[in-house]
């Protein structure tokens, strides 16, 4: 991290700019936590450089495997590593509110457009889209983990346990824990 962002950090105006970034990304995302994470990457990797390309695969990795709502874990995690606790409230409020808003939006309206053709056609068209968008992040984060002919197999046969199998995710992450933490220690010893 350069001078100029530290100084940034240091200032009070980082709780501003954190909030008002995580409150614009969760303000123009559709699809929930992982189409979030192109616009998390830009906005805390590439344009505020709070964050390195490499530790944001770990804030991802952790965020995904911890309970809660994926958007609001990898926000808390970033403004935490940023600021600590302060930090970290600014950016989960940032990301928050605007679904908390839309929400109680469409609450209060949604008697009065629910059986609308057009807004049925807009959702339609909508989710297309949203596929991807989580796809695309999860090519990315396939490169970053840097996955080859080796190791492909162990995403695909996650997704495929939990898809054909329906062996539930938490098994699965519990298993790769396990298996990473076996696999570290007996890359140590040799």
């Amino acid at each position: 991290m350069d001078r100029g962002k530290t100084e940034e950090l240091k200032s009070k105006t980082f709780y501003w700019e954190a909030f008002k970034t995580f409150f614009r990304i969760g303000l123009f995302t559709l699809g929930g936590g992982y189409a979030m994470i192109p616009l998390i990457e830009d906005e805390v990797v590439e344009r505020h450089k709070w964050v390195a390309k490499e530790e944001m695969l770990d804030l991802i990795a952790i965020a995904q495997s911890c309970p809660g709502v994926f958007a609001i874990n990898i926000s808390i995690f970033v403004g935490y590593k940023l600021q600590g606790k302060s930090g970290a409230i600014a950016t989960a409020l940032g990301t928050a509110l605007p679904s908390f808003l839309i929400i109680l939006a469409i609450a209060m309206f949604f008697h009065q457009f629910e059986d609308n053709k057009v807004i049925a056609a807009i959702f339609r068209g909508i989710r297309p889209a949203v596929v991807a968008l989580i796809a695309v992040p999860t090519f990315n984060l396939g490169k970053e983990a840097q996955l080859n002919k080796y190791t492909l197999w162990i995403p695909v046969a996650c997704a495929l346990a939990i898809w054909l199998l329906g062996i539930s995710p938490i098994y699965i992450i519990l298993m790769a824990g396990i298996g990473g933490f076996a696999y570290g220690k007996l890359r140590v010893k040799n």
